[in-house]
């Protein structure tokens, strides 16, 4: 089988810069085709708008998206409520963090050592929204020392209407292994300028 730009290999901590829900929704749905085919497990940490248009991507690859859920290979969590979950005094709290996102993924894996797991994670998107840039870094850098002892993929995206500065874009793309453009190839995240 020949392996898609979105395959992962190594430490894979991909962002997507979307102009629209479908646009993102499309990038997020190969993605996680392309695990489940690998037999890989999903998880899913978004909004209810992308949830439904993700649902509808993996439906449009031909999966059964109930009957994967039922058998514990995909998990959808609603992203306000986990950031609810996370947050201390306005900044996601580490041990929360690593304590909630290190029990889902070892869920998912089902007690199966190196299983790598897949996921798509909104949150941060949510915190640049509501101008926690800060908060949305934190939760980045979170995300990175978690895959120094879990094992996992994870494609991250941001709404382009937010991104008025270069700073801002580079303070993002410093926590990211990778950019994913509107092909849905990826490039090295510190030496890509592509966000279509």
């Amino acid at each position: 089988m020949t392996k898609s730009p979105l395959s992962s290999a190594g430490h894979f901590h991909a962002v997507k810069f979307y102009e629209n829900r479908e646009s993102l929704c499309r990038i997020v749905g190969e993605f996680l085709s392309e695990g489940l085919l690998r037999h890989e497990p999903a998880l899913v940490i978004a909004t209810p708008a992308h949830r439904d248009g993700i649902i509808h991507e993996l439906s449009g690859h031909g999966f059964d998206v109930e009957a994967i859920q039922r058998i514990g290979d995909l998990l959808m969590l609603d992203a306000a409520d986990e950031l609810d979950a996370l947050m201390r005094d306005g900044m996601p709290d580490a041990s929360l963090f690593s304590q909630r996102s290190g029990d889902v993924i070892k869920s998912l894996s089902h007690g199966r050592q190196h299983r790598p797991i897949r996921a798509y994670g909104g949150m941060v998107d949510i915190l640049w929204k509501n101008n926690q840039e800060i908060a949305s870094i934190r939760l980045e850098m979170l995300w990175n020392k978690l895959a120094a002892t879990q094992e996992f993929s994870l494609l991250c995206g941001y709404a382009m209407g937010n991104f008025y500065k270069d700073a801002t874009l580079q303070a993002i793309h410093h926590q990211h292994s990778h950019v994913v453009n509107a092909t849905g190839l990826t490039g090295n995240a510190l030496r890509s300028t592509t966000l279509n």
